[in-house]
């Protein structure tokens, strides 16, 4: 199996996201990078706490999930074959439901651990290594997708010009940026800090620094300014979810940028597919996180004592804001993303959730 990992930052690396091994599952504690430590998980409850607490972030879930279904596998091994069919499906409930606002993309790649690990139990075997080959091609089919989308956005930037991003788009950050390199463009990048965690600060600058990209970091109060004297040509972001309606959720702030950008007439294109289960944006669940994250600064209070904080995950993005939703497929308006799935049968449409 050829990894598509291959050329990669250090932190978009399979075994730096989230690996399991002897027994264990060890996720980089994201919210301390780039200060490198893991968090070790004995159980496939302690991976969903995991997931909770935003040990990992963007993508990093859809790899840790089914790392904590491989460590599912493990916990149950030496059981009858209905015993670890019923230890693996509470697996899946347990992990899925993490994070409310992902749990329909969660539940449908840890459901596929368990089917590779039912049909493993079937023929007579320990459904371990059935299933953490399954969490393997999982990451290799959403990295090699997003190499897809990678060759699509970046068709969309000029050869010299600066792109803005928000928060941290995980997998398209790193087959954008080797798309780059590979078509010698001059790109320069303006990131956002993204509070409260500072993904943008942390994790989106480290890995375009890494990957030899020209980098410069921003405030989260400074997208405006920056677009107005510096000549940002794009602004992209990747999505926690896209309704097939046109709406973008994603980190909190996204819609704030995206207004910015319409008025300066920048594009503005989000990578990701549609998602089947969100076929309205009624449909989506908006993550309320713990308030006192934003009362500091890593750890560092910066608020009186008696101040209330406010702390949405993400926000909604409507589809009069967004210049084009890029995709695997090619690049839709946020008007017509139904024709995605034309031709699909529901098996297929599912299998985009994973």
């Amino acid at each position: 199996m050829e990894r598509q990992d291959k050329g990669m930052a250090y932190m978009l690396q399979y075994e730096n996201i989230a690996w399991f091994e002897d027994g264990k599952v060890r996720i980089l504690d994201r919210r301390i990078y780039p200060k490198v430590e893991f968090v070790i998980c004995e159980t496939h409850q302690e991976v969903a706490q995991a997931i909770t607490d935003m040990v990992t972030q963007s993508c990093g879930p859809y790899v840790a999930a089914p790392m904590g279904m491989v460590l599912a596998a493990y916990e149950c091994r030496g059981r009858k074959g209905d015993e670890q069919i019923a230890f693996l499906k509470k697996a899946v409930e347990t992990i899925s439901n993490a994070r409310p606002t992902t749990r329909a993309r969660m539940l449908n790649i840890c459901t596929q651990c368990l089917l590779a690990g039912e049909k493993a139990i079937a023929s007579g075997h320990e459904p371990l290594d059935a299933v953490f080959e399954e969490a393997i091609e999982l990451n290799n089919r959403r990295y090699a997708k997003m190499a897809q989308v990678a060759n699509y956005l970046v068709d969309m930037m000029p050869r010299q010009g600066k792109i803005m991003t928000q928060c941290f788009a995980e997998t398209i950050l790193g087959t954008m940026f080797r798309e780059i390199h590979r078509r010698n463009m001059d790109i320069k990048v303006f990131c956002a800090e993204t509070r409260p965690y500072f993904q943008g600060a942390r994790l989106t600058s480290t890995v375009a620094r890494d990957m030899d990209m020209d980098v410069t970091l921003i405030t989260d109060n400074m997208p405006a300014f920056v677009m107005q004297n510096e000549g940002i040509d794009v602004f992209t972001s990747a999505a926690d979810a896209i309704s097939v309606d046109g709406h973008v959720v994603n980190k909190v702030g996204t819609y704030q940028i995206a207004i910015a950008a319409k008025y300066h007439q920048i594009p503005y294109f989000v990578t990701g597919k549609p998602d089947v289960d969100h076929p309205t944006i009624d449909t989506v669940k908006i993550e309320m996180r713990d308030p006192d994250f934003v009362l500091q600064a890593m750890g560092v209070r910066t608020a009186a004592e008696g101040v209330k904080g406010y702390y949405p995950s993400f926000d909604i993005t409507p589809p009069h804001l967004v210049s084009g939703v890029v995709t695997d497929k090619g690049i839709y308006s946020p008007y017509d993303l139904p024709r995605y799935f034309e031709g699909m049968t529901e098996d297929e449409k599912k299998e985009l959730m994973v």
